[in-house]
């Protein structure tokens, strides 16, 4: 059985992920959506990037799973990249949705052109605010799908967007899939496309908005169980 843990990104928890776990546990496979540290349920909870890679690393320890399929979206790629590497041989695949990924010594804001998180963060203190329901515009979202992010998002802990990635080894190395959402229109990021030319990696393309769980759930959801096959 191939066991999925499931990591959404910047301002969500666990709920995230309501619409895609059934159709991965009805396609036979078990299925844990995880909530970060500071977010959610969790929001009272201290934490720093290497607080969510411990998070991660914690729960495949404690539920003593194996042949694991690690999904990471938007800037949860950075903690679960590094997770990846640091569970081993219980790693099946890692799968990017639309995702930052790590780089060793390089922080998420590091990562890619973030002077508008920067400036956000400078306004707000130790969290990254929620997005007003203009962010979301022309992303294939509802309404009512703008709603819950808004109404259930909860402020992402600034200490996480600056910490350094720790990775012993190149990400390309890793059995990986990244599946970048097009609708935007932007190219995957350098540190993905290089990641690509190593030939662990395969590109799938998901006609949809940054967040495919709220707007594409079951086309996400047979993405990843194809994902899982690859091994």
């Amino acid at each position: 059985m191939t066991h999925f843990v499931l990591v959404a990104g910047a301002w969500l928890g666990a709920w995230a992920w309501d619409e895609v776990a059934p159709d991965l546990r009805a396609a036979g496979h078990d299925v844990h959506a995880l909530t970060l540290s500071g977010l959610a349920e969790k929001r009272d909870l201290p934490a720093g990037q290497q607080t969510h890679v411990e998070d991660i690393v914690h729960e495949v320890g404690r539920l003593d799973l194996r042949d694991v399929v690690l999904v990471g979206h938007s800037y949860s790629g950075v903690p679960v990249g590094q997770a990846a590497e640091r569970i081993g041989d219980r790693l099946r695949r890692v799968v990017f949705v639309d995702s930052n990924v790590p780089a060793d010594g390089v922080s998420f804001l590091d990562g890619f052109p973030s002077d508008h998180i920067r400036e956000a963060l400078a306004a707000h203190g130790d969290v990254w605010p929620l997005l007003p329901p203009a962010a979301y515009a022309h992303q294939d979202l509802t309404d009512e799908q703008i709603g819950r992010l808004r109404t259930e998002g909860t402020p992402h802990p600034a200490a996480t967007l600056t910490e350094p990635a720790v990775l012993k080894r190149p990400l390309g190395e890793l059995p990986a899939t990244y599946v970048k959402c097009v609708l935007d229109g932007r190219d995957p990021l350098p540190a993905v496309t290089e990641a690509l030319r190593g030939g662990r990696w395969e590109l799938v393309e998901l006609r949809t908005g940054h967040w495919p769980m709220f707007s594409t759930p079951r086309e996400l959801a047979r993405i990843l169980n194809e994902a899982a096959t690859r091994g």
